[in-house]
Formats: structure tokens, C-alpha cells, sequence
């Protein structure tokens, strides 16, 4: 198993340099750059990014906006889902980004088979669109906290072998969901080799799930690490805590005592 850590943030496009090299200071080897609001990093400066990524081995990936949702009723919100992710795209394949993170949709009263439907569709034409641009990136998919959300592990299992998308395993929201972190149920519904993760502790409710991350314990990380540590994987573990970098280190520290 190759196993990366890496926080989920790479600050203000001005500290982004200099956070990268914080990063390969701490041995992490991962960074999601979050465009949680907007892709704030212009054109003109990914470049530099990019070069500097490569130079200290540090992959990158891209959280697209928040404010997406695949199986949207009306049209123009639809579209403008769509367009958030392909933004997300273009500069992604512009920073050496490969794995484009979004929270699908939501079933807001529709049927879960007609939702899982109408997000399959949208992500298939995304994909065609990536494909005509000739952008080197993969869309994925996050399994969700919240148990009203589209995105449990059956759902992006699914989507993943329909569409040939890739995902995310976020293992705080499975645990939110679950109220367990399922790894046997994951292990079986993702076969594939490479793994896009995020991890953090979590505060959730048994009924509704996620409410929010927090910071991640050391006996948390244990637990986590111990169940991938033995599988023929290429594993990347994004950590969302509030204290991300912190947290990304102790995973680190706690991975190489295991191995």
C-alpha cells in the first residue's frame, strides 16, 4: 500500500507557494485545493502552482462549490451545477489537479431511483465534455454525511461502475451515515486500485447524520489506518478537520509507527 496524507486547503493563491513547501517541510505528500466558493486561483498563476507541486512531489486534487446539485428540477440551476464543475476542470487541468471532488445532489422529493438517474446522466455528459476539452481530470463523486443527501456507498459505487467515474470515500461522513466506518462494506463496493479519501473527526446524530467536522483523535486515526494499512492500494487521505494541517501531520506520524 502507498498511502499520501495531506490537508484540505492550500490557502490564498499569495500563501500558496509557501504553503506547498510548509507541506513537503512536514513530509505530507497530498494537498485539495478548495474552491468550496469559487475557483479563486486565476489562470495566470496555476502554473506556478503546478511547477512547484511537481518539484516537491505533492499531488494535488480540487473540492468544486458546495453549491452544486446534478439532479436540480429547474433548468438554469442544472446548468449552473454543471458549469461550477467544469470551471473546477479547467483549472484543475491547468494546476496538474487530477481528481475533481463535488457533493452530487440532493433527492429533494424525488424518488432515489429517478435521482440516481438524472445524476448518472449529468455526470456522462460532463464527462463527454471533459473528454472534448481534452482536460486530464477525473470527476468523483463523495460518499455523504448526511442521510438525506444523495451519495451513499452504494450510490457512488454505482455511479462508478455505470459512468466510469471515479469518487471520494470520506470516512467521517460514512460514519456519519452509518453511525459506523463500514470499512468491509468499502472495501467491497471499491475494488479499484486508487483511492481518493477524506478523513476527520465528526460530530453527527444517529437520525440525520452529519453536523459537523472536528478535530481528529489520535485513537481515530489508529482505527482508520490500521484497516487500510493491508490493502494493495494507492490510497490519498485528505484531512478536513479544522485543524487540518495539525491533523494531517499526526496521521502521518501514527501511519509510519504502524508500518
Amino acid at each position: 500500500m502507498r498511502l499520501k496524507f495531506g490537508p484540505s486547503g492550500l490557502g490564498p493563491t499569495k500563501d500558496a507557494i509557501n504553503n506547498l513547501v510548509l507541506y513537503n517541510s512536514h513530509n505530507l505528500t497530498a494537498c485539495e485545493i478548495a474552491f468550496t466558493y469559487g475557483v479563486y486561483i486565476k489562470e495566470q498563476d496555476a502554473k506556478e502552482i503546478k511547477d512547484k507541486a511537481e518539484e516537491l512531489n505533492i499531488s494535488m486534487s480540487i473540492h468544486a462549490q458546495y453549491f452544486v446539485n446534478l439532479n436540480a428540477k429547474d433548468k438554469t440551476k442544472l446548468e449552473a451545477s454543471k458549469k461550477r464543475i467544469l470551471d473546477c476542470c479547467e483549472r484543475a487541468n491547468q494546476l496538474g489537479a487530477k481528481n475533481i471532488i463535488f457533493h452530487a445532489g440532493f433527492y429533494a422529493g424525488i424518488e432515489e431511483e429517478l435521482t440516481f438517474q438524472n445524476i448518472k446522466t449529468q455526470i456522462i455528459e460532463l464527462q463527454k465534455i471533459i473528454k472534448k476539452k481534452n482536460w486530464d481530470v477525473k470527476l468523483c463523486p463523495e460518499v455523504m454525511g448526511k442521510k438525506n443527501v444523495f451519495g451513499s456507498i452504494d450510490e457512488i459505487s454505482r455511479l462508478v461502475k455505470e459512468t466510469g467515474c471515479s469518487f471520494c470515500i470520506d470516512f467521517a461522513h460514512i460514519l456519519a451515515r452509518y453511525d459506523k466506518h463500514m470499512f468491509k462494506e468499502v472495501i467491497a463496493a471499491f475494488p479499484q486500485e486508487d483511492w481518493h479519501c477524506h478523513f476527520s473527526g465528526i460530530e453527527y446524530s444517529v437520525e440525520k447524520g452529519e453536523k459537523k467536522h472536528k478535530k481528529t483523535l489520535t485513537e481515530e486515526w489508529q482505527n482508520l489506518i490500521s484497516n487500510l494499512k493491508n490493502l494493495d492500494k494507492n490510497i490519498t487521505i485528505i484531512n478536513e478537520s479544522p485543524d487540518q494541517l495539525q491533523d494531517s501531520i499526526d496521521g502521518l506520524k501514527i501511519y509510519n509507527t504502524q508500518s
